[in-house]
C-alpha cells in the first residue's frame, strides 16, 4: 500500500476508472451475443438495431479511452460482417 497521498487518489482512481473500462467491454460483448443471436434467428429488424446500438457503444468506449481506436474499427468490422451473414472466425 502506498503511503504517498498522492499515490493513494491515484490508486483509487485507477480502480474506478478500470472499473468503468469494463462496463464498456462487457456492455460491447453482450451486443455482440445478441447480434450474433439475432442474425442465426434470421430477425433482421432486431439484427439491424443491435448493430446500431453496439457500433454506438464501441464509438464511445474508443472516444473515452477504454478501446484503442484500432480495436474499436476491428469489432466494428466483424460486427458488419455478421451482420451480412458472413462467417466471422
Amino acid at each position: 500500500m502506498a503511503n504517498i497521498h498522492s499515490q493513494k487518489k491515484r490508486i483509487e482512481r485507477a480502480a474506478r476508472e478500470h472499473l468503468e473500462n469494463r462496463r464498456y467491454t462487457s456492455k460491447i460483448k453482450t451486443y455482440f451475443h445478441r447480434l450474433e443471436r439475432a442474425v442465426s434467428e434470421g430477425d433482421d429488424d432486431a439484427a439491424e438495431s443491435e448493430h446500431r446500438v453496439l457500433v454506438q457503444t464501441i464509438d464511445k468506449a474508443v472516444k473515452r479511452g477504454a478501446l484503442h481506436r484500432n480495436t474499436g474499427a476491428r469489432k466494428k468490422s466483424r460486427a458488419a460482417r455478421l451482420r451480412r451473414g458472413q462467417a466471422v472466425e
